[in-house]
């Protein structure tokens, strides 16, 4: 079994998690999914919020605006297909959610966050004797 690097650390609790995962779920049943985009957006949010790679809090940039309006036309495709739709567009919204996480430059780096990442990249150095034209 693969060791855990420590590279990656996720510091969120179940209470936050509860009232956030209840007020996207509200969000959704409510307004029949049409608004999921906007609970979506609640979760990512949250997720990125308690997440570090290499020290660094993680942000999520995406808004349920940007999403909307691809969600209508998912959703439609959805109902009109009978749900046979939602496989593709479940990768897509993985997509979007990936293009839309990067790292907030706004937080501190969490000190627990694991080993520091070298800045730079060094080539190997040339075996002796052999040279380079």
């Amino acid at each position: 079994m693969a060791r855990n690097s420590g590279r990656f650390r996720f510091d969120g609790g179940a209470g936050t998690y509860l009232g956030t995962g209840i007020l996207a779920a509200l969000i959704t049943i409510f307004t029949l999914g049409i608004c999921y985009p906007f609970a979506l957006v609640l979760l990512e949010r949250w997720r990125c919020k308690h997440t570090y790679i290499d020290g660094q809090p993680l942000m999520f940039t995406g808004s349920a605006i940007g999403l909307f309006g691809l969600w209508i036309k998912w959703f439609l495709l959805i109902i009109i297909t009978l749900g046979i739709y939602s496989f593709w567009v479940a990768p897509r919204i993985q997509q979007w959610k990936a293009e839309n996480t990067d790292f907030d430059p706004t937080r501190q780096p969490n000190p627990l966050g694991g080993p520091p990442v070298p800045t730079a990249i060094q080539a190997p150095p040339e075996p002796h004797g052999i040279t380079t034209a």
